[in-house]
């Protein structure tokens, strides 16, 4: 199945090591077998695997091959430095892809620099233009799929709803039991369970981890340490407030959101909040990791509690403000103060399965679906 990072990933293979992350079972390694065909006695190890781990640590792999794949590597104890020498020491003729679950530069510090050796590329879940790409149906039937399934291959393909259902209970599990354990102590996996379970109900409002604290009875470092391995193990992403002083807006509250849409816990105007999260998300991920551009995902806020869902920059500087809207076509309040506030940036308002377009007060009120088409990824 061809993705949207084929292009990109093949081409950086000729020059440098590429380095492909993102969330467990998003289909990394679907994706590097798939490229494996293109290449003459390109190989695949992963480190999890004891008989790959032994070809890996005695560097043993075919020196023909011109394509290796290096699957969970960052698990080796001091693989930067590994890495650094493997690189540095391979053939030019010999591509490399090194992939993993984890945000490889996350909790394994150490080592030599890998500082120009590679690139780096974010694989994210499905999103409409993906989906409209792949399946060739129009962009409402795409965001009604993945609202209903989310955005991960093997939910989004499977035959029906309760096989997804089935893929998403067993996905959680594992993603507590095992992935989430390489970076706690077992004591502390009930915590995380139940720290995991709140967020759920909380996506999309300002996260207060001071009082999930005292709801659970630990400190607040500790949640901020729980936030950082969700993170790094791509299960949640937050989304900052904007704000010119970049120290000022990491003091603030930031939002949660899941890679997948599927774990939310809320009514439809939630999921959707969420799903464009995570498209906008990948849409700066792409324009970061493609043509290394500035691109950041924000939120707006004043202390008066108005707001505005989201809001991309570039070069630090607002480029658009978006506001989503299951059914409200209504210029939302923050929109129209943020919109006379900040005039030399884009407003758009979008809503869920909107009949007719309108420009209403300098913000466009668009469909949401036709909208998300238009992203980068």
């Amino acid at each position: 199945m061809k993705r949207y990072l084929d292009e990109w990933v093949l081409k950086d293979l000729t020059t440098k090591m590429v380095v492909l992350t993102g969330p467990r079972q998003v289909g990394k390694t679907t994706l590097a077998r798939q490229w494996m065909q293109l290449f003459r006695n390109a190989q695949y190890l992963n480190w999890d695997v004891l008989p790959d781990r032994r070809v890996l640590q005695r560097q043993s792999w075919n020196p023909r091959a011109k394509l290796l794949v290096m699957d969970e590597i960052h698990k080796m104890h001091d693989w930067k430095g590994w890495l650094k020498g493997v690189v540095d020491g391979r053939s030019p003729e010999q591509a490399l892809l090194v992939t993993g679950s984890a945000r490889m530069e996350t909790f394994r510090q150490g080592g030599d620099s890998l500082a120009g050796r590679y690139f780096a590329f974010r694989l994210h879940p499905f999103s409409v233009r993906e989906w409209c790409e792949q399946q060739h149906v129009a962009p409402a039937d795409a965001l009604d799929h993945l609202l209903e399934r989310g955005g991960f291959p093997e939910p989004c393909l499977a035959s029906d709803s309760v096989q997804a259902d089935r893929w998403r209970a067993q996905y959680f599990n594992d993603l507590i039991r095992e992935d989430v354990l390489e970076f706690s102590r077992l004591h502390e996996i009930n915590t995380m369970r139940l720290f995991v379970e709140l967020l759920r109900e909380r996506v999309g409002s300002p996260l207060s981890l001071a009082s999930m604290a005292r709801d659970l009875a630990v400190a607040p470092a500790t949640l901020k340490r729980y936030l950082d391995i969700l993170q790094a193990l791509f299960i949640v992403f937050t989304v900052q407030p904007w704000h010119h002083n970049i120290a000022r807006a990491i003091l603030q509250s930031p939002k949660v959101y899941f890679f997948d849409t599927g774990l939310v816990r809320g009514d439809q105007g939630v999921r959707l909040e969420n799903a464009v999260a995570g498209m906008l998300q990948k849409h700066v991920h792409f324009l970061q990791d493609s043509a290394g551009r500035a691109a950041g995902l924000h939120y707006i806020r004043t202390k008066d509690g108005t707001e505005v869902d989201f809001a991309l920059s570039e070069e630090g500087a607002l480029t658009q403000m978006i506001e989503c809207k299951l059914g409200d076509n209504k210029p939302h309040r923050g929109l129209l103060r943020f919109a006379e506030q900040f005039s030399d940036t884009q407003a758009v308002q979008i809503v869920y399965g909107l009949r007719q377009e309108e420009l209403r007060n300098g913000i466009r009120i668009t469909d949401a679906a036709n909208w998300l088409m238009g992203l980068s990824a």
